[in-house]
């Protein structure tokens, strides 16, 4: 495979594994990735379409021996626990932590606007996602602070909250306590298949809802 056929198909690979696209959608995204990055003349849409439908086929062959609940699962169950401890947790926020930290307090804003201040955020972004998918070595990042927040001590203290739930949900993780470090949750392992009708992980007004409740 060709330089550019890989950053390709690796594309391919990680829309299809995160699962928060349609086969259609994730159709589009990859021709338009093929014609901005000029690939047309050696990537045919024949051999993207080929490829995105065997890799969504080996994701529904691997999906069968899946075990519920997946991590995927039992992280969803611990972030909604948070937002109902006031703490702000975001699935795929952004594509690095700048992003997710607009995201955040965009969140932040609607939660004031309904007289409600949030104790703290977490979240992960797709870069950290992209870990949680590799076959080999897996797991997930999680990033915690609070809004307008520069005392440290504030900061370990949302961190200890976040790390406790993530304990209580039975995963395992690696952190050393510090404001600076984000929270590793060692061997975890992202298993999603897109579904139109389940719940829209990326849609934040719910998390709102939930705060606000």
């Amino acid at each position: 495979m060709t330089e550019n056929k890989t950053f390709i198909y690796e594309s391919i690979f990680n829309q299809i594994r995160m699962g928060f696209h349609s086969i259609d959608e994730i159709q589009e995204n990859i021709i338009e990735e093929i014609e901005d990055n000029e690939f047309a003349d050696e990537i045919s849409e024949e051999w993207a379409f080929d490829t995105i439908r065997e890799e969504y086929q080996k994701l529904l062959s691997e999906s069968k021996q899946w075990k519920s609940p997946t991590d995927t699962e039992r992280l969803i169950n611990a972030f909604d626990e948070l937002c109902d401890d006031n703490i702000v947790a975001l699935h795929k926020a952004g594509y690095t932590t700048t992003d997710g930290e607009y995201e955040v307090v965009e969140v932040e804003r609607e939660l004031q606007e309904n007289e409600i201040e949030s104790d703290g955020y977490c979240f992960y972004h797709e870069q950290d996602l992209a870990r949680a998918i590799a076959i080999e070595n897996p797991s997930l990042y999680i990033a915690f602070q609070k809004v307008d927040n520069s005392d440290d001590a504030v900061t370990i203290e949302v961190g200890k909250r976040v790390a406790e739930v993530l304990i209580n949900n039975d995963f395992k993780i690696k952190w050393d306590g510090s404001a600076r470090t984000k929270i590793e949750i060692t061997g975890f392992r992202w298993q999603k298949i897109f579904d139109e009708d389940a719940r829209d992980l990326q849609d934040y007004s719910e998390v709102v809802d939930r705060m606000i409740q």
